[in-house]
């Protein structure tokens, strides 16, 4: 069975990926957000849609292109869609992800993190790599129930003392350059859902725990 969107190209540069990419559909529906994917005048795409029931989709075939990422980078990588593979979960934003939503999405990241040889470090979400206009998967979505499974970056380490300018652990775990609140409130989105206020020593402190995770893994 061909997979149904026609929003797709070569990748450029490289043949395999070493990214995936999470989304939220930000959509109502499973069907509204399959439509638009799959819309050639819409000009997005991924590769994978996870549903609410746990169904999964495949839209893209894997060893293609897909326009899910768009401007931004992870890793020095500036084209984010050729390096990855783009995982739409269908999710307004404002809600919990179902349990069955989850236990499918863990299934599907083992299967293609196995597949192409993908590291949990590998595993972001589209805030991480697009800190200055992206949100998603946003502050609901449970990246340490992922992390703890293996499959994503994370640390329960608090760290110890003040921790090292927040700014150079960014650096190493992969932020791309931008405004210094608009990669503050990505890191949170990710590692410190609902913190609020200025940089604190606890961000300090988480920041440089994964940094190092970051480079000896």
């Amino acid at each position: 069975m061909t997979p149904p969107s026609p929003n797709h190209g070569p990748r450029r540069g490289t043949s395999a990926p070493d990214l995936i990419v999470l989304h939220y559909t930000g959509m109502p529906d499973s069907l509204s957000a399959r439509a638009r994917l799959c819309d050639p005048t819409a000009e997005v795409s991924a590769h994978w849609l996870v549903h609410e029931t746990g169904a999964t989709e495949p839209l893209v075939p894997e060893d293609r292109r897909a326009w899910h990422a768009g401007a931004g980078s992870w890793q020095g990588r500036s084209d984010v869609n050729s390096h990855s593979i783009g995982i739409e979960i269908v999710n307004p934003g404002d809600r919990p992800f179902p349990a069955p939503q989850m236990a499918a999405l863990e299934d599907l990241l083992a299967d293609v993190m196995a597949r192409w040889r993908i590291a949990p470090r590998g595993v972001i979400g589209h805030s991480d790599m697009a800190p200055d206009r992206k949100a998603d998967p946003g502050p609901r979505f449970d990246w340490r129930r992922l992390g703890l499974a293996g499959l994503a970056l994370w640390s329960d380490d608090p760290g110890q003392g003040d921790g090292p300018p927040l700014t150079a652990s960014l650096d190493l775990i992969g932020y791309p350059a931008a405004a210094a609140a608009d990669r503050l409130r990505a890191f949170r989105l990710r590692f410190c859902p609902w913190a609020t206020g200025s940089e604190s020593p606890a961000d300090r402190r988480t920041a440089a725990v994964l940094a190092q995770m970051t480079h000896s893994c």
